[in-house]
């Protein structure tokens, strides 16, 4: 691998660090309904496990409210049965053609937690950013022994790295800024 590959690779994996953790956050729910809520909720469809919004249209008729109608009225039941097993938290309310999930307002000691929540999936985030640097210098480190790059190349290719990682790290940070200001805001 040359240095321009483990840099590239190096940009690609950060990248994909903070996908996660946008993901991550997009479950933890703020008060407000958010179709993602149920991104992780799966539905067994004809023995088939299958996420909720492939088999229902998720939509959000009010803003505490998500309104689930599934394309084939016979799945219902499974979809109940799916969101009361999920680790979601809110009861469905199914009135024969839909389900409706209410979203509780949250308790201030609750946002807090949430907001606590946020800060460590950020951390862990974080942790994962600082483990790619260490793997992208040590690649570095191994083209240097072997001859491929020279020691100057080394340390500049090295402050590449960081900045690559710095700039990761801020949009870690103004991520879960951005989660930790939904969830505060009444």
């Amino acid at each position: 691998m040359t240095a321009k590959e483990i840099l590239s690779n190096t940009k690609t994996r950060m990248h994909k660090t903070e996908e996660a953790l946008v993901r991550e956050l997009a479950a933890i729910r703020a008060g407000r309904a958010n179709a993602s809520l149920l991104d992780r909720v799966q539905v067994e469809y004809y023995g088939v496990m299958t996420p909720v919004n492939q088999v229902a249209s998720v939509t959000v008729p009010e803003a505490r409210m998500l309104l689930i109608s599934p394309y084939d009225k016979s799945s219902l039941q499974d979809i109940e049965k799916a969101l009361l097993m999920s680790d979601i938290g809110i009861t469905p309310t199914n009135d024969g053609s839909a389900i409706r999930l209410v979203i509780p307002q949250l308790t201030e000691e609750r946002r807090k937690d949430l907001a606590k929540q946020v800060g460590k999936e950020a951390e862990t985030a974080k942790i994962s950013v600082r483990n790619i640097r260490r793997d992208a210098i040590d690649g570095l480190k191994k083209l240097e022994k072997a001859k491929e790059i020279t020691e100057d190349e080394l340390h500049s290719l090295e402050k590449d790295v960081q900045k690559i990682t710095d700039d990761s790290v801020k949009n870690i940070d103004q991520i879960a800024k951005d989660k930790e200001q939904e969830l505060l805001d009444v």
